[in-house]
């Protein structure tokens, strides 16, 4: 069982090793979009212990794609303020256990998403090195 469990976790360190950047991205969208979902839920269900978990997973993920921008880019500055707009509403929204808020930014993050999405296909499905310096240039 415990050979299985470190096959399983090289794999996925593996995976996530080679993955494409614009996958990548478009993976956190996902994860940020699906706590967000399940915090909403929570809340209805009055689940806070859950609710708060999975705002802070979400916080997190913002955090990242924040702090990884690579403010040498027009349009980094402009991402930054709209991750960090994001990151102040998922707090707010913790704090209160808010609903509305998490509303609110849900749209955001699935444009966001289908952006970033849009870009690694407009990059092309054989050109990885294009998307990759696409990506990393404007993430650092």
């Amino acid at each position: 069982m415990q050979e299985n469990l470190m096959m399983y976790e090289k794999y996925k360190k593996t995976s996530v090793e080679t993955i494409s950047p614009g996958r990548l991205l478009v993976m956190l969208f996902d994860g940020a979009i699906n706590s967000v979902q399940k915090a909403m839920e929570d809340i209805d269900q009055q689940r806070v212990a859950e609710a708060h978990k999975h705002m802070v997973r979400a916080q997190n993920i913002i955090l990242e794609l924040r702090n990884t921008l690579n403010m040498d880019y027009s349009v980094s500055a402009p991402l930054w303020e709209l991750y960090d707009y994001i990151y102040r509403e998922l707090v707010e929204a913790n704090i209160h256990k808010d609903r509305l808020v998490l509303e609110k930014i849900l749209p955001f993050l699935t444009e966001l998403r289908q952006t970033w999405q849009e870009a690694a296909r407009l990059a092309g499905p054989g050109s990885a090195a294009r998307e990759q310096n696409l990506f990393l240039n404007i993430m650092g």
